[in-house]
């Protein structure tokens, strides 16, 4: 299979595997929206880690079968591009990426649809997709700007120039650096504590945040605030008060 979802501790692996570079053809975009959907559904997954392998996350799509395809049968397929990592994005869990080597073109943009990003000393992301006369179309128009700012977006998106983990770290584009040999452990430790949290308020903390970011503050409060009181109906949210009573702060335990 070209990507996988292996399950333990809580935690869902969705692993590409598509050697050498992991390159996102058709095959890999929609098994990606299969499984992320199947992650979604499952209760036995409570948080999620994306990952290449210990080489290498995504180095792009498959230039050779886009290079077949013309105007017609990419105004067909874009929008299947597009819902595949809208897919990952919108998973209702912590959902982290563990970057190592190249994160490029599609690789980035699928970085981007984690809340979290954790790279190798030896990872290089980028957005090349104008050193093909073409712009990124799988979000990262719309989620680099979001996630570093629109200047900065702007100087990876025009260039196509890569960055290496310290730059990426530096202008937000990841939020950890480590040994590559660390990178998959620290991202399943990371998923792995978030998935002994409170299910729903992290799906309400996520949702809030995110509609917000697309939204006016008057919308993103309003969502806050039908969450924030929705939650005391919630059997965890009677556990987390009352473990906070009776035994101080951060004792609660939600499984």
């Amino acid at each position: 299979m070209t990507v996988t979802l292996e399950v333990a501790e809580g935690v869902g692996t969705l692993r590409l595997d598509r050697p050498p570079m992991n390159a996102l053809d058709v095959a890999v975009q929609d098994r990606l929206k299969e499984l992320a959907e199947e992650a979604t559904r499952r209760e036995d997954v409570r948080a999620v880690v994306i990952y290449g392998g210990e080489r290498v996350f995504a180095a792009g799509a498959d230039i050779k079968e886009m290079q077949d395809m013309d105007h017609a049968a990419m105004v067909l397929r874009a929008r299947a591009l597009q819902d595949s990592f809208t897919a990952v994005a919108r998973i209702p869990k912590p959902v982290v990426a563990a970057v190592t080597g190249y994160a490029l073109g599609g690789g980035c943009e699928l970085a981007l649809c984690a809340d979290f990003r954790i790279a190798a000393d030896n990872a290089k992301l980028g957005q090349p997709e104008i050193l093909l006369g073409l712009i990124p179309g799988a979000g990262g128009t719309q989620r680099l700007p979001r996630l570093i700012g629109p200047s900065r977006a702007k100087d990876l998106i025009f260039t196509g120039r890569q960055v290496k983990a310290d730059e990426a770290l530096a202008i937000g584009l990841v939020d950890r650096v480590v040994p590559a040999a660390e990178v998959y452990e620290q991202a399943h430790a990371w998923a792995a504590r978030l998935a002994q949290g409170p299910a729903i308020a992290l799906r309400a903390a996520k949702e809030s945040v995110d509609t917000g970011l697309e939204t006016d503050l008057g919308t993103g409060l309003a969502v806050e605030r039908n969450w924030f009181a929705g939650l005391f109906a919630t059997e965890d949210r009677e556990r987390g008060m009352r473990s906070f009573v009776e035994e101080g702060p951060g004792k609660a335990k939600f499984l």
